[in-house]
């Protein structure tokens, strides 16, 4: 017997498979048109979208300031030197103290002074009885002279005898005042408040008079900074001074938070021919004395403030052939390349004078692979508003 094919069998088979055929067809070019519809959406006229980071204009109240390098000065330096020749006892001090005005700083041996001192004193005293006789006695002579007893050269005689030994008791007041200053040159007092350098002479040696200093003391609160600008911004410099004072900021290489605030005192008067140059002194309080003699700083002057400033990431700005240029992000997403005019330089972003309006999204990373009219995407979501829908 010949085995038949189940006639229902086949035709049921037949009519699934049909059906399953067609939907993954479907479903086939749906996947290809989503994938072709995502390709599209990065791509302009076949090109590849740019990744590009960006960042809106924005707008704010910037001061308008000038920098340069200072260089510190103490406020005042005095050497300190022995007026007279003796030995250094003891010393008042260590090297580098903070030091005020009045302290003792060395003292020398006061011996040979004081008895320079008995000495003049006693000279004194003896030349001023010497003075008291001899006025007298030229007191006799003048009555005896007038009595016609006695001869006018011997008159005049004891009349010059009377004023010489007043003479030499001025002399001798002279010789003790001397020999107390001397004593007092023993003792030698800050003359004014600040730090000391170290000692040139310890005690135990012998210093000599108006010699070598023995020590070096810088006033350092307050504290002077020199600087120089170039010369065309010192008109605006001299009308901010006759206003009032000038503020400095003064910020140390490598750091951004300033130090110290202070304000100009000194503008020189002549501008250097060679640079172009004029020199400026600033006056710090520097109350935590971290300003230091010799260090040299960041200043920064405050000229003036200006409102509504529009300012970007200095990142945005590039160099062309036609002078600074950015791109900016339109709402289709395609650049627009434009020239700026830039104004002074705020923290890390520069103000625009001309070319970005407020709120406007500019490319701030990706400039090398942008032409006019490419199609960007944002690389990150921080930056990724939409273009134009910043604040004015």
């Amino acid at each position: 017997m010949i085995p038949t094919r189940n006639p229902l069998r086949a035709l049921g088979k037949r009519p699934l498979a049909g059906a399953i055929m067609p939907a993954c067809l479907f479903a086939l070019a749906m996947f290809s048109a989503s994938c072709q519809q995502a390709a599209n959406s990065k791509q302009t006229n076949g090109v590849p979208a740019v990744p590009v980071t960006v960042a809106q204009a924005e707008q704010r109240e910037v001061p308008i300031t000038l920098s340069a390098v200072g260089n510190m000065l103490p406020f005042s330096t005095v050497q300190i030197k022995t007026m007279v020749s003796a030995e250094i006892m003891r010393a008042g001090f260590s090297d580098g103290d903070f030091v005020r005005k009045g302290q003792l700083l060395f003292q020398l041996d006061p011996r040979s002074f004081e008895a320079d001192l008995l000495k003049a004193k006693g000279q004194l005293e003896k030349d001023k009885a010497t003075a008291v006789t001899a006025r007298a006695n030229a007191n006799r002579y003048s009555a005896l002279f007038k009595e016609g007893v006695v001869a006018r050269e011997l008159y005049e005689q004891m009349v010059s005898t009377a004023d010489q030994a007043e003479a030499a008791v001025l002399a001798d007041q002279g010789a003790v005042e001397s020999a107390r200053v001397n004593v007092t040159f023993t003792k030698i007092f800050s003359p004014i408040d600040g730090r000391t350098g170290g000692m040139q002479l310890y005690p135990g040696n012998v210093s000599k008079a108006n010699d070598l200093p023995l020590v070096t003391i810088n006033q350092v609160t307050p504290i002077y900074a020199s600087f120089s600008i170039p010369e065309q911004f010192l008109p605006e410099v001299k009308e901010r001074l006759t206003k009032g004072s000038l503020k400095v900021a003064a910020t140390i290489p490598n750091t951004s938070v300033p130090v110290d605030v202070g304000k100009v005192t000194f503008v020189d008067n002549t501008v250097d021919r060679t640079t172009g140059m004029i020199t400026l002194r600033a006056t710090f309080p520097n109350k935590d004395r971290v300003l230091w003699p010799g260090q040299f700083i960041t200043v920064v002057l405050t000229l003036s403030n200006r409102p509504n400033a529009t300012i970007v990431p200095f990142q945005a700005v590039q160099s062309g052939q036609q002078g600074p240029y950015m791109y900016v992000v339109k709402q289709d997403k395609t650049v627009e390349m434009r020239l700026v005019k830039l104004g002074p330089q705020y923290k890390e972003q520069l103000v625009i004078d001309d070319g970005v309006k407020p709120g406007e999204t500019v490319v701030t990373d990706g400039h090398i692979r942008l032409v006019p009219g490419a199609k960007v995407e944002f690389k990150t979501a921080q930056t990724a508003a939409e273009p134009g829908q910043g604040k004015s």
